[in-house]
């Protein structure tokens, strides 16, 4: 778990992502590229590297707030209802504005995605001292609960296919002029590097950190913002990415602990390494077509959390 060794990997991964792909572009080709291959570069494959790295770093950094600030290791995006809720908010801007801009869509798709995370907030609080694995269920189902609305809304004014979309995660589509919004995530992670030291305060209690005179309520909240404002941008412009923001800090905290600012950074690049690495797993398995960045990430992923929790109850016994 060196930075060094995470960096590298993310270097071979990306070359690899830039020359995977149905037009045959080889490294020698870079030094006398036509000009189909520049475009090919310019337009699809770059904005799909870029896209991707900025999305696994985002997602991965914000399931390790989440962990931090609910004091548990099975809640992210994912497992507290936040995706569903952004989801439904990308359908009420579909339903509300029928010519919605992207930032119209994003802007709703928050609202609802910090409400989510409120209410899971919330519900956290009456089920505070509960079994450890009890929470992360209990967010499944109000996520379930939120994603059956979503759906029966979608079905009931035909938008099925338009809201299925964002369903699965899908890097296949991105493209120069589709994937800048991601943009966004940059400043707002350097916002929660910079917030590393009371997030982790914040994760030992209220009591605790209000003796050590931390605005709880202040950080907690900014936290929440933070969390739902980056799953907002990433699902409306790649799609839901599961148990990513669950796994990649668990395996993080295996080995650098639970000191928030020590681990951001090697949870940012494993974040970015391991979506890198399912996204060329995708494109070579039925090459020359591929598979979604969400099948493959939610099969790999799901396995590793299945893994997780019966190493937990291993442990506990």
């Amino acid at each position: 778990m060196r930075i060094r060794y995470l960096l590298i990997a993310l270097i071979i991964l990306s070359f690899c992502s830039i020359f995977i792909g149905v037009k045959n572009i080889s490294p020698l080709d870079i030094f006398h590229l036509t000009e189909d291959q520049a475009d090919i570069l310019m337009i699809s494959r770059l904005p799909r590297l870029i896209s991707i790295i900025i999305a696994g770093v985002s997602m991965s950094v914000i399931g390790l707030i989440m962990q931090q600030l609910t004091r548990n290791k099975f809640v992210s995006p994912t497992t507290a209802g936040t995706e569903d809720s952004a989801r439904l908010g990308i359908l009420v801007a579909m339903l509300m504005f029928t010519t919605a801009s992207p930032l119209q869509m994003m802007l709703v798709s928050f609202a609802f995605a910090l409400l989510g995370t409120f209410i899971f907030m919330k519900i956290l609080d009456k089920v505070k001292y509960k079994d450890i694995i009890f929470i992360p269920l209990v967010g499944l189902m109000f996520g379930n609960i939120v994603g059956s609305m979503t759906t029966f809304f979608a079905y009931k004014h035909d938008l099925i296919q338009s809201i299925s979309a964002w369903l699965h995660g899908d890097f296949s589509m991105i493209m120069k002029g589709r994937y800048e919004m991601l943009y966004i995530s940059i400043p707002i992670v350097i916002i929660a590097y910079l917030y590393a030291d009371r997030f982790t305060v914040a994760g030992m209690g209220e009591e605790f950190s209000v003796n050590l005179g931390l605005n709880y309520k202040q950080v907690v909240n900014i936290g929440l913002v933070i969390v739902a404002l980056v799953t907002s941008v990433v699902i409306l412009t790649v799609g839901m990415i599961p148990f990513l923001g669950l796994i990649i800090p668990n395996i993080v905290t295996i080995f650098k602990g639970d000191h928030l600012k020590k681990s951001l950074t090697h949870t940012a690049l494993l974040g970015a390494v391991f979506v890198l690495f399912c996204d060329v797993l995708g494109r070579i398995i039925i090459y020359p077509y591929e598979i979604a960045i969400g099948l493959t990430v939610g099969v790999i992923g799901s396995g590793i959390f299945l893994y997780l929790l019966m190493r937990r109850k291993a442990y506990e016994h």
